[in-house]
């Protein structure tokens, strides 16, 4: 029976973040994610955690300046994409969250994929000894217009050139059927580099019970794989949370193929 993590960036967003993790508990969710909680104390995220009993499974690097989406590809600024890295691997640490999304900003070209790939090793160094993963995720040219990583097969390049075993690919279902389709074919072949999953419905990034996707069909490759942590619910509920979420036990069910 697949599981699922709830992420806090988009549902129950009414809640302060603590609060958002124990309506995800109190829902049947088996794990939490969020984006950018930083600014929160971390202690008040970990008390929320250890009562629940949810593991945080990742949060992200902070986008940068208003209008950036993320500083990690930028060339020129690797001091400051390093200081948000180092940030977020503490912050990570001290809520005992297992991975950390470094974002890679709107660039292009050469240089830009030269600075990634610095990045992300000084990532992975210190995420290492504090046990944490470090994840890049392709994004969509619509939802994020610009953004450098496009692609799986552009990021399993980067993800086998940087030689780190605890660099790994979000695979964001809702991004790569914009971007690529042939969800069955990409999720097998970069089995080996998944570290997340994604859900959401296409094209209109809602609860995972309509659009272009059968997450049925999602979930029964997954457990074919051998996929066993929590798939992330990161979609838009256009309301209340609760209200949408019959797609829990859909989803869940023996018989969903």
């Amino acid at each position: 029976m697949t599981r699922f993590s709830a992420n806090l960036g988009f549902l129950w967003t009414d809640l302060p973040l603590p609060q958002a993790i124990r309506a995800a508990y109190r829902a049947g969710f088996d794990a939490v994610e969020c984006h950018w909680p930083h600014d929160l104390p971390a202690a008040d995220l970990a008390a929320a955690l250890a009562e629940t009993g949810l593991p945080m499974l990742g949060l992200n690097t902070r986008r940068g300046r208003p209008g950036e989406n993320g500083l990690a590809a930028l060339p020129g600024r690797e001091a400051e994409a390093r200081a948000e890295i180092g940030r977020s691997i503490d912050y990570a640490a001290a809520i005992g969250c297992g991975a950390v999304h470094v974002m890679a900003g709107q660039a292009e070209g050469p240089a830009a994929e030269r600075v990634f790939r610095a990045n992300l090793d000084h990532a992975c160094r210190l995420a290492r000894p504090l046990g944490i993963t470090i994840l890049i995720e392709p994004l969509n040219r619509y939802d994020a217009p610009g953004y450098f990583l496009t692609g799986s097969d552009q990021a399993a390049r980067i993800i086998e050139a940087a030689g780190h075993d605890n660099l790994r690919l979000m695979f964001d279902c809702y991004h790569q059927q914009i971007m690529e389709g042939d969800i069955t074919r990409r999720l097998r072949a970069h089995r080996d580099i998944l570290g997340h999953v994604q859900i959401a419905a296409v094209p209109d990034r809602g609860p995972p019970d309509s659009g272009e996707l059968d997450h049925r069909h999602i979930c029964a490759v997954l457990d074919e794989l051998g996929w066993t942590r929590p798939v992330g619910a990161e979609y838009r509920p256009g309301g209340p949370t609760e209200a949408t979420l019959g797609w829990l036990d859909i989803l869940r069910s023996p018989g969903r193929s």
